[in-house]
């Protein structure tokens, strides 16, 4: 079958792999719908894992249920792409998302475990949930980026009335708006270096400002905005310029939360960690409940994640797609691949 792979440093190949098959504890799934998330631009600007066949934010069909009696030929399904053991610490915490084996084999991120850029494959049964029917294979797609959205959020522990500042303008920072809003935030900013996803923000109503990251002057003038800083601030990026920008907006006593990934070291002013005796937290992933939880969410129309979805490719525009959400210019932050156009 068709697949799209990492060949080399901002560059895929388009190649056949073996068709997947019946696999005890698995369940076979066709492809319907899979999303570009951020750390996947990571990878294709790193080039590497070289044969990575990307894509795990996804939903399908299912063609074999394997043991999950619950499921059958035909149901509608989105999973967890996730790995965890089920036995150590942190998954018998109900914390999956950091147990040490969870980014091991997970799918779209791991060379033996093929993603949605491709048409068919393998999940683990213990990860799929079935999409209701009022979810479109579209929304379930977008499932999984919006839970790490939430995730991050109900670490935050927004109060209604709080001023909460997303740093980056990707997809994840803008759910983490649209999530912070629902929760109660009184006021929620933007800061971005890419004008256009700025003003994208502004349009859908997920922020109430923007502040232009390239300005010198931009976390005194956030700091003044707020009155003395950021109850909360909602890191999105993950490297140093937007950490030290996080410490430093944030008002005494406040919180960040670092949901940015980055490949390399982070140099930040830990003093303002002290000084102002911040709380700062990880944030990765998500936990099974949450991404149910999002289901629901989309399927009882309490949240649209479609106004984020910007454009639906086949395999064949999955080059020239990496490079429109990787220039740092256009106003894309979400794009859909349909493995089978």
């Amino acid at each position: 079958m068709k697949c799209v792979a990492i060949k080399g440093v901002r560059q895929f190949e388009t190649k056949e792999i073996d068709e997947p098959t019946k696999k005890e504890g698995y369940v076979l799934i066709d492809v319907k719908k899979s999303g570009i998330c951020g750390s996947d631009l990571h990878y294709f600007e790193a080039g590497a894992p070289v044969g990575l066949v990307m894509g795990h934010e996804f939903s399908g069909v299912v063609v074999d249920p394997g043991s999950r009696t619950d499921l059958k030929v035909g149901d509608r399904v989105t999973a967890l792409p996730i790995s965890p053991c089920g036995e150590c610490h942190a998954c018998l915490k109900g914390n999956p998302q950091y147990c040490l084996e969870t980014w091991n084999q997970a799918v779209g991120l791991s060379v033996d475990n093929p993603g949605g850029l491709t048409s068919r494959i393998l999940v683990r049964e213990d990860m799929v949930l079935r999409l209701p029917d009022e979810v479109s294979f579209e929304e379930g797609a977008m499932v999984e980026p919006t839970a790490v959205a939430l995730h991050a959020v109900h670490l935050a522990d927004i109060q209604v009335g709080a001023k909460v500042l997303v740093i980056g303008g990707g997809i994840i920072g803008l759910v983490s708006a649209l999530l912070a809003k629902k929760e109660g935030a009184s006021y929620v900013a933007l800061s971005e270096t890419n004008e256009a996803r700025g003003k994208k923000a502004l349009s859908l109503g997920v922020a109430d400002e923007f502040f232009d990251a390239k300005d010198e002057k931009v976390v005194e003038e956030m700091v003044e905005r707020t009155e003395g800083g950021f109850d909360i601030v909602i890191e999105c990026c993950g490297n140093s310029p937007a950490v030290s920008s996080a410490l430093m907006a944030v008002k005494p006593g406040g919180c960040v939360v670092l949901v940015g990934v980055s490949l390399g070291p982070v140099t930040i002013p830990t003093v303002l960690g002290v000084m102002r005796e911040l709380t700062i937290k990880g944030a990765i992933a998500y936990t099974k409940e949450e991404f149910a939880s999002v289901i629901s969410l989309i399927a009882e129309k309490q949240i649209d994640v479609m106004p984020f979805v910007d454009e639906e490719i086949g395999l064949d525009e999955v080059q020239t797609a990496y490079e429109k959400l990787t220039s740092g210019t256009t106003a894309e932050v979400k794009i859909l691949v349909d493995p089978n156009k």
